[in-house]
């Protein structure tokens, strides 16, 4: 799996500007952070990073722009001055900067840490029309819109490249390092122990598709699903007949003490994240108990995950835990788990969602949907 450290493009959801006490004395100094500060994020080809710092009624308030990941608004979550040390943190991305601002107050240098990976990046305070230009936000698709592809390519997938991704860029839906397992699993939310009578090729065969939708904007999770679909129809052509079969599924329930989960304060159109900033560092908002399953199974389990939970509204959280031998096959053989003597890592799944959500999970049988493969065919070249 590619590292996640500093992709911090999906985070757009949280695109609100948020308040962050000021702990330090209000003198010239920080009256001087207010204003915009920029500066290249050394990591990989580099990141432009904006960082747009201003003062309320004793407090300061700061919002992060990365440039060349889109420049979606992020909230940064604290923000403090003690001396010259100059600290901000952006928690959902478990993201931190450390740095000192110089005697003038026009530079500050330092270093962003995020998942533990450090890189360098200093910045400079620039006038409002210094200013990197921020790209203008994409604007969504219609939300009674059901897109299907104008035009399309699939592809055979670099052999050499690591990694698997579903993605909106531009005008164009792509995915990358993606069998046909995949492609069903994510367009109609399931697992694939729910595709019955697949050909072996289905699971071996890696393909990137790269098309434009024949309705303007930026999908959303049920539209990107559309999508796939459509693909699946025009350049596989795919057929199947829906089933019930009764499977080993992993059963998701409150626990006896009620659910630890916050109620997001996102619209119900606003985007969702299901973001992995890590093996087994979940970041997931405005998302519901079907879409934590349905994202659970998908990424991480080798059984179908069926919410039993009762709950239905919206959710923010962050889930820790260290995966066992059995998570996570999708991404490829791991090394065996050995068992970690650091008394701060992360408990396994089953503890993690009971001591940070108030959830429980059980292996189980149950009644599941599933999909009974017709006919397909691999696709032909474009």
């Amino acid at each position: 799996m590619q590292n996640l450290a500093f992709r911090i493009l999906t985070i757009s959801a949280l695109a609100l500007t948020l308040c962050a006490p000021l702990h330090a004395q209000d003198n010239l100094a920080t009256t001087q952070l207010a204003g915009n500060w920029q500066g290249t994020l050394q990591f990989g080809k580099g990141l432009r990073t904006v960082l747009k710092i201003s003062k309320d009624d004793g407090h300061l308030k700061a919002t992060l722009y990365s440039i060349d990941q889109g420049g979606q608004p992020i909230p940064v979550t604290s923000i403090d001055l003690q001396g010259t040390t100059f600290t901000y943190a952006i928690k959902p991305l478990d993201l931190t900067y450390k740095g000192t601002l110089n005697e003038a107050g026009t530079t500050i240098t330092g270093n962003v840490t995020q998942n533990d990976h450090p890189a360098v990046l200093n910045l400079e305070k620039v006038t409002a029309e210094n200013t990197w230009a921020i790209p203008e936000p994409p604007k969504s698709m219609a939300a009674d819109a059901r897109p299907k592809f104008d035009v399309v390519t699939v592809k055979p997938s670099d052999p050499t490249r690591p990694g698997k991704l579903f993605s909106f860029r531009g005008t164009h839906a792509i995915t990358i390092n993606t069998n046909v397992n995949d492609l069903i699993t994510m367009a109609y939310g399931l697992h694939v122990k729910q595709i019955v009578d697949a050909p072996a090729w289905f699971g071996t065969d890696k393909f990137d598709v790269d098309g434009v939708p024949d309705v303007p904007g930026r999908p959303n999770s049920t539209q990107l699903k559309l999508l796939i679909q459509d693909v699946l129809t025009q350049r596989f052509g795919l057929t199947f007949h829906h089933d019930q079969r009764e499977l080993s599924v992993y059963e998701i329930t409150v626990t006896k003490g009620g659910p630890k989960l916050t109620v997001t304060a996102d619209t119900p159109s606003a985007p969702r994240n299901f973001m992995y900033r890590g093996l087994g560092d979940l970041h997931i908002t405005n998302s519901t108990m079907k879409d934590f399953c349905d994202g659970l199974q998908g990424s991480a389990m080798d059984k179908p995950v069926v919410d039993h939970t009762g709950l239905t509204d919206r959710y923010d959280f962050n889930l820790k835990w260290t995966p066992d031998d059995t998570q996570f096959a999708q991404f490829g053989p791991r090394p065996p788990q050995k068992e970690s003597d650091d008394p701060n890592a992360p408990p396994a799944l089953s503890t993690a969602l009971q001591e940070q959500l108030g959830l429980k999970i059980d292996a189980t049988k149950a009644k599941a949907d599933v999909i009974v493969i017709d006919h397909a065919d691999k696709p032909l070249a474009n």
